[in-house]
């Protein structure tokens, strides 16, 4: 039996739920008739992981940064920085980033939707409003996936201590962008993006490409919602940090930049969407071929969080389904590579948000003991042999099944 070499990483965001009342009080995971993932487990060693430890409701971003071994006091600047690197942004010194919703206000600015009826494709939007240049501050405004998008702020004496505009609800008015901090380059900075905002959204509201949108009976796409301030900090990268040659494959702006972020290679998958029709076998038949040249492969699968953010669980359900007759394509790994499936967070479709609740992680590799968890959902690998973890314990455990943990002591 041979040491394992590899590493193939999955995450399917947003995996884990709560019980639902029209599954009978089983979670969407337990609902799903998941045979492959099952036999996964039954030769894998499983737990239940939080992120950012128990009790603590984590973002995306930082779950990741996390689970990779980036804790969010010590690298994460905000998830601007982030789901820019993700769109092939390079950032200069002095730059803040942003991450961008394009949504619909009324001419109050209070917010109907958050995603402008999860529109799919913004590029149109983006393009009528990249360039801009406000008190001497350009504006670099590039398209995500759906509704997405990414913004920096080029130019002298920027700051990333601001305040979003966006207040995650709707119903409730776009904020006015203020300084967190009493420094002149804070104010200027607020200054700056309200001015932004305000220009752009007289910009997008008389688009023709809206005016048809709402004569069709859908949403305008008439502001850019900005979150998420931040500038690129000064990391290692995932190949210095553990010795390991690293590829991401994913299809959300956000993950592909995580992958840019800790300097993995992207590797691009025909039909990864990160939406429900994203081509998931496309995605796990790439990662096995990444192999071959990279050590670790992180491949990242969404629609299991944006499904259980509508409030989707038949969805939620229906797509698990959908990615377990995919997971047919990991059952013949190589006795070298050490397959890890986990979450970054639970997404709980009774509340259309992330939660505290713990997810399901395990590790499957010849050399690793197996427990007697047989199922793959939440209920189940509470019984499991790695007992409850946090997002820090995860890449260490990867290191000891490889054989690469330092050794402390004598």
């Amino acid at each position: 039996m041979g040491k394992v070499n590899k590493v193939l990483f999955v995450i399917f965001d947003g995996l884990g739920d709560r019980p639902i009342k029209e599954f009978g009080y089983k979670t969407p995971l337990e609902a799903a008739h998941t045979p492959n993932f099952d036999a996964i487990a039954a030769k894998s060693v499983c737990g239940l992981d939080n992120a950012l430890g128990k009790g603590i409701r984590p973002g995306s971003d930082v779950s990741h940064l996390a689970i990779f071994g980036y804790p969010m006091d010590k690298y994460y600047t905000g998830r601007g920085p982030i789901e820019v690197a993700g769109l092939g942004i390079r950032l200069q010194q002095g730059d803040v980033a942003f991450r961008g919703n394009f949504g619909t206000v009324d001419s109050d600015w209070n917010i109907i939707d958050r995603r402008a009826g999860r529109i799919r494709v913004v590029d149109e939007f983006t393009a009528a409003i990249d360039g801009m240049e406000i008190d001497g501050v350009q504006v670099i405004v590039k398209p995500g996936t759906a509704h997405r998008a990414g913004v920096v702020f080029r130019g002298k004496g920027l700051s990333a201590n601001i305040s979003d505009a966006d207040p995650h609800e709707e119903g409730k008015p776009v904020m006015e962008v203020r300084p967190t901090d009493d420094t002149p380059e804070a104010a200027f900075t607020a200054s700056v993006i309200n001015k932004f905002m305000r220009k752009s959204y007289e910009i997008l509201d008389k688009m023709e490409a809206n005016k048809q949108r709402e004569a069709n009976g859908q949403l305008a796409a008439n502001f850019l919602l900005l979150r998420g301030a931040g500038v690129y900090p000064t990391m290692p990268t995932f190949e210095e940090k553990y010795g390991l040659k690293a590829c991401c494959i994913a299809g959300g702006g956000l993950y592909r930049g995580i992958g840019a972020f800790l300097g993995m290679d992207l590797i691009d998958v025909e039909g990864a969407t990160a939406l429900p029709d994203s081509n998931v076998v496309n995605k796990f038949v790439a990662a096995k071929k990444a192999l071959q040249e990279y050590d670790f492969v992180f491949t990242h699968v969404k629609a299991t969080d944006s499904l259980a953010e509508d409030g989707n669980f038949e969805g939620k359900k229906a797509f698990i389904e959908r990615c377990d007759i995919a997971a047919a394509e990991l059952l013949d790994l190589p006795e070298d590579v050490l397959l890890v499936i986990t979450a970054d967070h639970s997404t709980a479709c009774e509340l259309h948000a992330h939660t505290a609740d713990p997810v399901p992680v395990l590790f499957c590799a010849p050399t690793v003991r197996i427990d007697d968890v047989t199922e793959f959902n939440e209920r189940a690998f509470v019984k499991g042999g790695m007992g409850r973890m946090v997002g820090a314990d995860i890449m260490p455990e990867v290191m000891n099944i490889m054989g690469k943990l330092h050794l402390i002591g004598a």
